[in-house]
C-alpha cells in the first residue's frame, strides 16, 4: 500500500484547506547556486521545496522569501512562507510547530538550518510584508593572498583603508534614491526605468580579529545597509565603490556624481558574493526584526 500523497495547492484551494507557516532559515551561500528555485541548479527554495514534500509526503509546494540571494551570498535570518495542508503537523491544541522545525531540521542535514517555524495569519507574506531588510558585508584588510577560509566569508583586500572616509559617502546613501548605476538591471526593463530604493541606516565598522582567524590578526571591516528593499547587486556594487573610495582609488564624490549621472561606467565590478549575508527582515507587526 503506497502513502498518499497531498495534491498540489491551487489557487482553487480554500483558505480553510491550508494553514501558511512563517519560516525562518539560515544558509551558507557557497553550497547554492543562489536562492530562488532553478530545476537545473542546486537553490535554497529547490532543497526547501523537495525536503518539505519529502518529509510530509506531499507535492512540492510554492516557496516565497523576503529576498533573493545570489549564489555564494549567505543568510542568517532569511524569512519564507509555504502553505500547507492544515492536518499536517496538527494536535488538538493547533499547529505543532516545534515537531514540523525538528522533522525538517533532521532531514536537511545542515545544508539549511530552520531557526523557527510557525503558523501565521493567511495574510502574511514573507516578501510583501516585509518593512525592510538587512545585510552586512565582511570586508578583510590584509595582503592579499588571504587563506581560502577567510575567502569563504569575506572579501580580502588590499589595506589599508580609511574607514571614516567610507562612513561619510556611506551617509550619502541615505533616502531615496535611483540606484541605476549600482545595480544589475532587470531582464526585460526599460533602460530609462528609475531603480528607486529607500535606504534607512548605512555604515561601516572596523572589528579586531579576536579568534586569530587570520594569520596575521587583520582587521575585518563590517559594512551593514539596511533598507526597505534592494535592486540586484546592489550591497556589491556599493561595497566594491566604498573599497576602493577607502583605498583613495576613487573619490569621495563618486557616490553623489553617480546618483545624478546614473550611469554604471568605469565603476569597479561587484564585491564577491561570499563576504555578503542576509542579517535580519523587518515586520511591523512584531516591532523589531527576524534575526
Amino acid at each position: 500500500m503506497t502513502t498518499p500523497r497531498w495534491r498540489a495547492l491551487s489557487s482553487s484551494d480554500s483558505p480553510l484547506d491550508v494553514q501558511r507557516w512563517r519560516l525562518d532559515i539560515a544558509y551558507d551561500g557557497n553550497a547554492f547556486s543562489g536562492f530562488a528555485y532553478q530545476p537545473e541548479f542546486t537553490t535554497v527554495v529547490g532543497v526547501l521545496r523537495e525536503t518539505l514534500a519529502g518529509t510530509l509526503q506531499i507535492d512540492e509546494p510554492l516557496i516565497i522569501g523576503a529576498g533573493r540571494t545570489d549564489a555564494g551570498v549567505h543568510a542568517f535570518a532569511q524569512v519564507v512562507h509555504v502553505d500547507l495542508p492544515v492536518t499536517l503537523f496538527s494536535t488538538k491544541r493547533g499547529p505543532d510547530a516545534e515537531r514540523l522545525m525538528r522533522s525538517l531540521n533532521q532531514q536537511l542535514r545542515g545544508r539549511i538550518k530552520v531557526l523557527d517555524a510557525r503558523p501565521v495569519e493567511q495574510g502574511f507574506h514573507a516578501r510583501f510584508s516585509a518593512t525592510w531588510r538587512e545585510y552586512r558585508y565582511l570586508v578583510l584588510e590584509t595582503s592579499p593572498p588571504a587563506l581560502d577560509l577567510t575567502n569563504q566569508w569575506s572579501w580580502s583586500v588590499q589595506g589599508p583603508l580609511d574607514d571614516e572616509a567610507m562612513n561619510r559617502v556611506s551617509a550619502e546613501i541615505l533616502g531615496l534614491h535611483d540606484f541605476r548605476a549600482f545595480c544589475r538591471r532587470p531582464t526585460n526593463s526599460l533602460a530609462d526605468e528609475p531603480l528607486l530604493r529607500r535606504v534607512i541606516d548605512a555604515r561601516w565598522v572596523r572589528l579586531a580579529d579576536e579568534w586569530n582567524l587570520t594569520p596575521d590578526g587583520s582587521p575585518t571591516l563590517r559594512f551593514t545597509i539596511r533598507a526597505e528593499s534592494f535592486c540586484h547587486n546592489m550591497v556589491r556594487c556599493l561595497t566594491s565603490v566604498l573599497v576602493e573610495i577607502g583605498q583613495g582609488k576613487l573619490p569621495e564624490t563618486t557616490i553623489a556624481e553617480r546618483f545624478e549621472s546614473l550611469s554604471r561606467d568605469h565603476l569597479p565590478s561587484p564585491a564577491p558574493a561570499s563576504g555578503l549575508a542576509l542579517v535580519a527582515v523587518g515586520y511591523d507587526d512584531e516591532g523589531d526584526s527576524a534575526r
